[in-house]
């Protein structure tokens, strides 16, 4: 061997077939994406079961595309990891039966990958600074947690969305004005053209729990107000609703990260997640986290969106603590942050 840990990932969560080798946990050698974005908008949203035939098209071919990238084989690397959970189950399926035969026909470990997980780790990718213990905001499509991260693979979670995630409030608005799919990326840029104070939609509490959210009252709001505004003849300005309906979402976001911040009195905050990649909550939390005196770590877009490098850092950290999947590993559809 080199002297180092390189493992090869694989992520097939949604409708990403990504393959990278990533050595010693913060060192991306290769990171391959093959993005189903434009098959899937036709439909409005991902296809379950389109999805899954697409990942089993191309998984060979990103694999290959990945060790060559990293100038790099089969017998030199150390591990084979995958996401076998959160995600869709079919989608899961293909990654984890591509894994289990190259990791059995290699002779190399397996471990299986909690996604959320990946994506708290795709920080240390170029970050080097950032050890635990740090406050993690995850914002996705099917995912909002805020944690601590204790330990490297340890995690206490403070709060989570009791509905809606962020990510998915994103898409149902952005297809409601009549954006489509993606949502995210394309209310984030109608956002830009906007007026975020145009509209005052709300910002839910959770009665009980500072730390948990609620985003699918925000979204009836916005809903009910397009609503409105037809039966009473008027024709909003979609630019302004996406940006109103996005300072609503960034505002709680931000404010519940730096009222645990404060609380826990803890220094640093990491974002994740694909909801990271939105250009307001970069900023909202910048300015929120040096108003509180709080360093911010925020992953590249690439790595905000889903991607194999964060499960190889994700499982570097899992594999130096002696953590070792079987040959039942199976995906998990609806596995939860620190399970197993």
């Amino acid at each position: 061997m080199n002297g180092h840990t390189d493992i090869l990932a694989i992520e097939t969560s949604c409708d990403e077939t990504a393959v990278a080798v990533v050595r010693d946990g913060r060192e991306v050698l290769s990171n391959i994406i093959y993005t189903q974005i434009k098959l899937h908008t036709v439909y409005g949203g991902v296809v379950p079961e389109i999805a899954s035939r697409k990942h089993i098209e191309k998984i060979n071919y990103v694999v290959q595309k990945a060790l060559d990238e990293a100038g790099s084989s089969l017998d030199e690397i150390d591990a084979v990891a995958v996401t076998y959970g959160p995600g869709l189950v079919g989608a899961l399926l293909v990654g984890v039966a591509e894994a289990k035969a190259i990791a059995w026909a290699a002779q190399k470990p397996l471990i299986g990958v909690n996604h959320i997980e990946g994506h708290i780790c795709a920080n240390y990718i170029e970050h080097p600074s950032l050890k635990p213990p740090y406050l993690g905001l995850v914002v996705s499509g099917g995912h909002t947690h805020l944690i601590i991260v204790k330990d490297y693979a340890e995690f206490e979670i403070l709060g989570r969305t009791v509905d809606d995630a962020a990510g998915e409030a994103f898409d149902k608005v952005a297809r409601a004005i009549g954006l489509g799919y993606p949502g995210g990326p394309k209310i984030d840029a109608a956002a830009k053209e906007g007026d975020p104070g145009a509209i005052a939609f709300p910002k839910a509490k959770v009665n009980g729990s500072a730390y948990d959210f609620s985003f699918s009252g925000l979204k009836s709001a916005v809903l009910n107000y397009l609503n409105h505004a037809r039966m009473v003849g008027e024709k909003p300005r979609m630019e302004d609703v996406a940006a109103s309906f996005q300072k609503a979402v960034v505002d709680v976001l931000c404010e519940h990260t730096v009222l645990a911040a404060k609380e826990r009195q803890i220094s640093e905050i990491a974002l994740a997640g694909g909801v990271s990649a939105n250009s307001a909550l970069r900023e909202g939390m910048r300015r929120a986290a040096g108003e509180a005196g709080c360093r911010l770590f925020v992953p590249s877009p690439v790595y905000c969106t889903d991607n194999a490098a964060m499960i190889g850092v994700a499982a570097y950290y899992e594999y130096q603590k002696g953590v070792r999947s079987g040959w039942d590993l199976n995906a998990v559809p609806g596995l939860r942050l620190g399970e197993r």
